[in-house]
């Protein structure tokens, strides 16, 4: 069995490869943009221009990984599934059988045991999946390090698309002006549950095992039990939506929060960029972002369309009525265009500078090796500094349209 040209070129350039006429790679891939010692086992795939692979990184050690389109720090193992348009940043790990979609980040040491299932999902550092899990469309975030992180237990599901055939459902778990400054209780979302969104929940809350939580919980600290709706009935019509606030609102909390975190890559992680499968990350990081960014007005946009047809049901059988659910309505219907311009555009850099500056001053004196490490040193006045220019960001993109909670 012949052995592709550019695997010959890996074996040259230090790559390890114990079975080289079995890992496949197509014309697009880029030998060079893998590190010297990376080990890639027997079945694996090495697909795509973007590809990146940083040092110690480890690929199919439980079963054959497909990698396309990714970009790998160092010492990430992969050990085996489909990995596709996602970043994976130093320490992050997924086991076998996982299939990880575009629009997927996983900070420093973020990982997932066996049959994990993402897509436009975001791992801050330090948090943990269990196994057999589908968890897309969501931000989560808490915890300080590797022995105190946010938890998804097994078998725990996102639910991510709604009667209404919409998908306008990000759920964010913690938020990111605290979370990326990893000083936050850790959340834990016990085995065999699941959110439905769009959904907030806030840092230190606890959801049992085998419960469904419907609700917001954005206080945080909390041991949140959902309640229970057993035997409960009330008139559905597809199309027919009645109060739209919450998940409006939810929404752009959560479009907030993805821009927040584009300034963070921007003016802090950036910093911390000192080779070339740094750059890679870096880069691929902000792609995700952006691909998270356009998903979420994508599917908003689509909510914002249905409206006029749930108005149309609606006026049909409300003889005349006009319930406050109707003028929500009408005002996403209405404000639509103006929302998504200001989404489209984003906030100015000008928004929170000073606070920003400060932590900028922070970030430079306290700078260590990487960003855990310096943000870790970085005092308590200028993380406060750093987590209200976040906020200031996240406060500014949610006033959009003149919905709130």
């Amino acid at each position: 069995m012949s052995i592709h040209p550019k695997v010959e070129t890996l074996l040259k350039h230090g790559v390890v490869i114990p079975c080289p006429a079995s890992v496949e790679v197509n014309d697009g891939f880029d030998p060079r943009r893998v590190a010297p010692g990376v080990v890639i086992h027997a079945g694996c795939r090495i697909l795509g221009a973007t590809t990146s692979i940083g040092p110690e990184c480890v690929l199919g050690q439980e079963a054959p990984a497909t990698v396309e389109d990714c970009q790998l720090g160092r010492k990430v193992a992969l050990k085996g599934g489909y990995f596709c348009g996602a970043t994976f940043l130093d320490g992050a790990n997924m086991g076998s059988a996982a299939h990880i979609r575009p629009g997927t980040l996983l900070e420093e040491e973020a990982s997932g045991a066996h049959a994990v299932g993402l897509k436009q999902t975001i791992f801050l550092p330090f948090v943990t999946a269990g196994s057999l899990i589908n968890f897309c469309d969501a931000l989560i975030a808490g915890g300080t390090s590797r022995k105190n992180h946010s938890e998804i237990g097994s078998s725990y599901i996102h639910f991510n698309y709604t009667p209404h055939q919409d998908k306008a459902t990000p759920s964010l778990v913690g938020d990111v002006p605290r979370g990326v400054m990893l000083d936050q209780p850790a959340i834990f979302l016990g085995g065999q549950g699941g959110l439905v969104g769009p959904a907030r929940i806030g840092f230190g809350s606890v959801i049992p095992a085998g419960l469904v939580m419907r609700e917001d919980a954005p206080e945080g600290e909390r041991l949140l039990y959902p309640a229970a709706r057993v035997g409960t009935t009330k008139p559905y019509k597809a199309g027919a939506y009645r109060s739209i606030r919450r998940v409006v609102w939810n929404n752009l909390v959560y479009i907030g929060n993805i821009r927040a975190l584009q300034a963070w890559y921007r003016f802090i992680r950036q910093i911390f960029v000192r080779d070339d499968f740094e750059r890679a990350c870096h880069e691929g990081a902000l792609s995700r972002l952006d691909s998270v960014l356009g998903e979420r007005i994508k599917r908003l946009r689509e909510l914002a369309e249905k409206m006029p047809r749930s108005l149309e049901i609606a006026r049909a059988e409300s003889h005349g009525a006009t319930p406050s659910w109707q003028v929500e309505q009408e005002k996403l219907a209405k404000e639509w265009p103006a929302m998504a311009d200001a989404l489209d555009k984003g906030p100015a850099e000008s928004v929170g500078a000073k606070n920003r500056d400060r932590f900028l001053e922070g970030v430079e004196s306290a700078k260590g090796a990487n960003p855990i490490e310096t943000v870790r040193a970085v005092s308590a006045p200028a993380r406060q500094a750093g987590t209200a220019w976040l906020q200031a960001i996240v406060d500014e993109v949610s006033a959009a349209g003149g919905f709130h909670s």
